[in-house]
């Protein structure tokens, strides 16, 4: 039962989903609650709480442990907002920890760059096969180029010990 959720129930006989928003849901629960004393969780266990199981988590400074792996944080933003700025200025503050990862292209090397520095440069058909193979963690086309960050490109930055940081733009 929905416990006072008047958005529904969809329900099969091992499932149910509330179809009204989680907050609502609470609030509802609260409210039909007589018991002032009790956590909210146990005023409600059958549908708010179990249903979408630990809906919230606590929000703490992260402090790794040294036998945990880096973790890839991935800056995500439209164009004109700063995401690559905010990269840079990341990776330039402490480049011990961070690195981004080098992305792949298919677009032709210019005579400064070197192939692994700045672009790992493939052909069209070998960064199609890596998406196909799912090999790419994200890729775009830009000017008739294709553009991509290869999931090996960021285990190599891992490996290495340093926390990778890539930059998206959501399209």
């Amino acid at each position: 039962e929905a416990v006072g959720c008047t958005s529904g129930v969809f329900s099969s006989p091992d499932v149910s989903v509330l179809t009204a928003g989680f907050r609502r849901s609470m609030r509802l629960c609260r409210r039909k609650s007589r018991i002032p004393q009790q956590s909210w969780y146990s005023r409600c266990p059958n549908s708010c709480y179990s249903t979408l199981a630990a809906p919230y988590e606590e929000v703490v400074r992260y402090q790794r442990h040294p036998t945990d792996r880096n973790r890839l944080i991935i800056l995500v933003g439209p164009a004109g907002v700063g995401v690559n700025e905010l990269r840079r200025r990341l990776i330039t503050s402490n480049p011990r920890e961070f690195q981004s990862a080098i992305p792949h292209t298919t677009r032709v090397q210019k005579s400064y760059e070197m192939n692994g520095r700045e672009y790992h440069y493939v052909s069209k058909e070998t960064f199609e096969n890596m998406v196909y193979s799912h090999r790419m963690l994200e890729y775009g086309e830009y000017k008739g180029y294709l553009y991509g960050t290869s999931i090996d490109a960021v285990r190599t930055v891992i490996d290495e010990g340093k926390i990778c940081v890539i930059d998206l733009e959501p399209q």
